[in-house]
């Protein structure tokens, strides 16, 4: 139980993260939609994406996948521009865009399961029974991500319903942000992955 606690503890942990922030970015973007009453449908999005990044996570510990961690590294911001993007022109109450949003939460997912792959490989060392690490991690990664995600929507709820903001105007102006941080963050990335 002590080490299901400490697996538990080091994915939360991992997940909020401020040196890590391009997780939070890309759960802020995927959720940047929504209100506090739309609460089930954020921990569906949020589970997908926990599904995508859980499947990549276990085949890259498990070596089954390697794929370079600087093209991993460059794809993480782009899946962040991709999603504020998504946001920015997604016409309001668009049924069809909300559906893109879990495909983009599951899809997205599995390219973050790979990113954080290489801190679960450096921690499990030659650990042979990862079974139940890889489930701690997991279930603290999905905690943290409920954290980024209830601290979202009290701040849009606040805004939208308190102090009066339209919800699109909101929304347009927490994706332009996390748009901008995370194209930098792309070119940034896309030079190291060119050298």
């Amino acid at each position: 139980m002590q080490e299901f606690s400490l697996y538990f503890q080091e994915g939360w942990q991992h997940i909020l993260d401020l040196n890590g922030y391009d997780h939070i970015l890309f759960v802020f973007a995927l959720c940047a939609v929504y209100l506090l009453n739309d609460w089930k449908k954020v921990l569906v999005l949020v589970t997908a994406f926990t599904v995508g990044h859980s499947v990549t996570l276990a085949l890259s510990v498990l070596n089954v996948i390697k794929v370079p961690s600087a093209l991993i590294e460059f794809l993480i911001p782009v899946t962040i521009v991709i999603t504020a993007l998504g946001n920015i022109f997604r016409r309001s109450g668009e049924p069809a865009g909300m559906r893109l949003n879990y495909f983009f939460a599951l899809f997205f997912g599995l390219i973050h399961g790979m990113g954080f792959s290489n801190y679960l490989k450096s921690m499990l060392g030659s650990q042979a029974d990862i079974l139940q690490p890889l489930l701690a991690f997991n279930l603290g990664l999905e905690f943290g991500q409920i954290v980024i995600v209830v601290v979202l929507l009290v701040l849009a709820q606040l805004m939208v319903g308190i102090a009066g903001v339209n919800k699109r105007e909101w929304t347009k102006f927490v994706s332009a942000a996390i748009f901008g941080i995370a194209f930098m963050m792309s070119l940034e990335r896309l030079g190291a992955l060119t050298q």
